[in-house]
């Protein structure tokens, strides 16, 4: 079949980016982001159910756990806004672990001093995670556009 266009037009659309290497610790971020905020559901479910309860017998107060449940399958797929999104979620736990570690007595205030360590972990791994890659990103442009220029510049020494 023959091609709509003519074989000496120029493409308007810029190449698609290459797909850039992980750089090294991504990995270990994500999987630590995934850890904590499965330890953070966990703990949130057991604290609110069996372990310490606000009522005998569990309390609603588990269903704070479901936030935390919907960024999970962009933190296995490394998406970056979920990453971004989630660094700014889990601040509402760090001021619940707060509250809670400073009013609540007994097993309620260490579980509380529990979530407030799963939090700082999981913000440290998303934001290692988020300068990791941008910085990767930076650089694969950088390395790009010298690219570019390099080859314009040696297509002007051959025409020139």
């Amino acid at each position: 079949m023959p091609s709509l266009y003519p074989s000496n037009m120029k493409k308007t659309r810029p190449d698609p980016m290459p797909v850039l290497p992980t750089p090294a610790g991504v990995d270990f971020a994500r999987r630590a982001a995934v850890a904590c905020t499965l330890a953070l559901i966990l703990l949130g479910l057991a604290w609110e159910l069996w372990l310490a309860p606000l009522r005998p017998g569990g309390s609603t107060l588990a269903l704070k756990v479901l936030p935390l449940c919907l960024p999970l399958a962009g933190l296995l797929k490394n998406r970056m806004y979920t990453y971004r999104a989630l660094s700014l979620l889990v601040w509402l736990y760090v001021m619940e672990g707060s509250v809670r570690a400073w009013s609540d007595k007994g097993l309620s205030a260490w579980l509380a001093g529990l979530e407030l360590l799963l939090c700082l972990g999981l913000f440290v791994a998303c934001t290692v995670h988020i300068r990791l890659r941008l910085k990767a990103a930076r650089a694969a442009l950088a390395a790009a556009a010298d690219a570019d220029t390099a080859a314009d510049r040696s297509q002007r020494e051959t025409t020139g």
